[in-house]
């Protein structure tokens, strides 16, 4: 077994604080973000830029039916040889030592590591690259959430619930995002990645005002961030069903480009720079349900960890904004529809208390235990059912197939 990151945010930076010493501001991003149709084909050219002369492609088996071919001829075409590690779709531990041991067999020894697939995926990635000491490329299938441009990973058990997160001194070298891939998966993943994306406006904005608060890597959230957090939103407002529509066409229009960068680039620098607060920590809490953990993806569980945010921080109008938003796109707006009842006292008590453990909930502005975020998430739910009575879950029920 390899020995895992230090898991403390900021340890990289070891930032101290004292009576003489001030906490600095600081922004992260990857050394590249490329988006666009059909970019998948330039992938060799672009490692190039790395450099890399011998990569190592972590896909899923069917990632690799889909558009391993492709990989492998542009790859050929720079001249850059290549070597395939199937992933078997789990972000642990156990997984991240199974695939280093593979790649430090290898002869010559890899140079790069290219993640393609969903967020666990490249979350494995770039474990298993920090553990090689090489630079990793990402190249997410879907736009279902904000990991590709991030310096860190949320590790899961083998049977996958979050257990930690790793921290890397480097972002990836590059993010190359085939915006045709995303048209083509199904709609589900990119309206998940808006429920991800709209919380990195919310939680950043509660980082900035509280002056305790602390970004991904321990330090103060920058002005760019929490201009970037408010263009997401904004994005998300005007462009989000849009984008959806297009997705359910199997095309790449500007709405879909827009809401794509919303959802990978402006949400990836807005969190890891902005820093997160309650509905990550509610999100990542709601993993301790197994039928939850099984059935629901990240984003959808972290719209409902933004709704109980804005209960908590009494911010009701901005609430029933999102929660419309949600409810147009197909995210969900109340705990029924993650199988989750209210009623169920023991089973709320359970994720509560594992969203107040999380260290992130410490940053916002007051101190939060599990009743009030009983009370919020009851609000929430109240809330949803009204919201969902007078005109209808349509959209949440097409994405589910109810």
């Amino acid at each position: 077994m390899s020995t895992p990151v230090d898991y403390k945010p900021g340890s990289v930076f070891s930032i101290e604080e004292g009576k003489n010493a001030s906490v600095p501001r600081v922004f992260i991003a990857p050394n590249r973000y490329i988006q666009g149709d059909g970019i998948l084909d330039h992938l060799g050219r672009y490692l190039t830029i790395v450099p890399s002369r011998n990569a190592a492609i972590l896909v899923s088996e069917g990632g690799r039916r889909r558009v391993g071919e492709r990989l492998l001829v542009s790859l050929n075409d720079a001249q850059i040889d290549s070597a395939f590690i199937t992933f078997d779709g789990e972000c642990s531990l156990h997984e991240i030592d199974r695939i280093v041991d593979i790649l430090r067999q290898e002869a010559p020894p890899v140079d790069c590591l290219v993640a393609v697939g969903g967020g666990k995926c490249v979350d494995a990635g770039k474990c298993v690259a920090y553990r090689l000491g090489i630079p990793v490329v990402i190249c997410p299938s879907l736009a279902s959430n904000d990991a590709p441009c991030s310096a860190l990973s949320v590790i899961y058990t083998p049977e996958g619930v979050s257990e930690a997160a790793e921290f890397f001194p480097a972002s990836p070298a590059i993010v190359a995002v085939d915006t045709r891939i995303v048209a083509e998966a199904p709609v589900r993943y990119l309206v998940a990645g808006m429920g991800d994306a709209m919380a990195t406006r919310y939680e950043a904005k509660t980082c900035f005002q509280n002056p305790k608060a602390r970004s991904t890597v321990g330090a103060r959230p920058t002005l760019a961030a929490g201009a970037i957090g408010e263009l997401c939103a904004t994005t998300l407002f005007e462009y989000g069903v849009a984008g959806a529509d297009a997705v359910n066409r199997s095309e790449v229009n500007e709405a879909l480009e827009r809401v794509i960068e919303a959802n990978t680039l402006l949400s990836g620098l807005g969190f890891e720079s902005g820093g997160l607060a309650a509905a990550h920590s509610v999100a990542q809490a709601l993993t301790v349900v197994p039928e939850i953990q099984q059935n629901y993806l990240h984003g959808e569980m972290v719209a409902l960890g933004l709704l109980t945010q804005l209960f908590l921080e009494e911010e009701m109008n901005e609430a029933k904004k999102v929660a419309q938003f949600f409810v147009e796109v197909g995210l969900p707006v109340h705990f029924g529809q993650l199988s989750l009842s209210v009623q169920n006292k023991a089973q709320m008590l359970e994720v509560m208390e594992a969203a107040v453990a999380a260290p992130i909930m410490a940053n916002e502005p007051f101190a939060v235990n599990s009743n009030s975020l009983i009370a919020a998430a009851s609000g929430v739910n109240e809330l949803g059912l009204e919201i969902t009575e007078s005109e209808g879950d349509a959209a949440f029920r097409a994405l589910h197939m109810l």
